[in-house]
């Protein structure tokens, strides 16, 4: 006899949560996230649509295989991934479950998703973060990013919290730490009247390149040609 699993048609699709990398793409005109385990090569956007990530045909979430998305029910649960050393980098997404679903006793695994809240910790240093920046690692056309200050970007390749939510587009939200700011696509444009936490947090972002820039110019100021030997 084969066993079938018991079918559920919610009002309302199913939420959940998960960890996951930020990524920007080579030219900087894309934002998504890629896993932390299962699928962790292919980045996907804040509306995705799963595969199998072994290249069969079928369609995911396959009941006899590990494709699809993946997220648990608790927020707790998934805060508690970040404190592994691998995972310390990636953020906390809130996702909407679309599609086709499997449940689990602790989440789900399913078809398609959106991701509405993307929560980015402190930077290494334990400042509040104020944007993402090139975390020395990637995957083809994209590069990975993690959590910065305003102090510590120094000449990196980086995308403010605010211009990472409006790559992503689809309604993205992005939360700074614990009670920061909310910043996101939905948001008006800064000239169209962002609010003072998302113009702080930009103008940090704008004060830490600037810093960045003066202090190089200041650099190549004392090797010039007449500071060198004379003779």
């Amino acid at each position: 006899m084969r066993l079938r699993l018991p079918e559920e048609r919610p009002a309302e699709p199913p939420t959940g949560y998960k960890i996951a990398h930020p990524v920007l793409s080579q030219d900087g005109t894309r934002a998504g996230f890629t896993g932390v385990s299962l699928g962790g090569a292919l980045p996907y956007g804040v509306l995705a649509d799963a595969s199998c990530v072994y290249g069969l045909r079928h369609r995911a979430p396959y009941r006899r295989c590990d494709c699809g998305f993946h997220c648990v029910h608790d927020r707790t649960t998934a805060e508690g991934l970040l404190c592994t050393a691998e995972h310390r980098a990636a953020v906390l997404l809130d996702v909407t479950v679309l599609g086709a679903y499997i449940r689990f006793e602790l989440g789900f695994r399913y078809a398609r998703q959106r991701v509405r809240t993307a929560t980015v910790g402190p930077c290494g240093c334990g400042a509040i973060a104020v944007a993402l920046a090139d975390a020395g690692w990637g995957r083809p056309g994209w590069h990975g990013l993690a959590a910065a200050c305003a102090g510590c970007l120094r000449g990196r390749t980086s995308v403010s919290l605010a211009g990472f939510a409006r790559l992503g587009g689809d309604g993205l939200r992005v939360v700074a730490g614990s009670g920061g700011a909310v910043v996101g696509a939905d948001r008006p444009a800064a000239s169209e009247g962002f609010g003072v936490p998302e113009l702080v947090a930009e103008a940090a972002l704008l004060q830490a390149r600037l810093d960045w820039f003066q202090s190089q110019l200041a650099r190549l100021d004392e090797h010039g040609p007449g500071n060198g030997p004379k003779g």
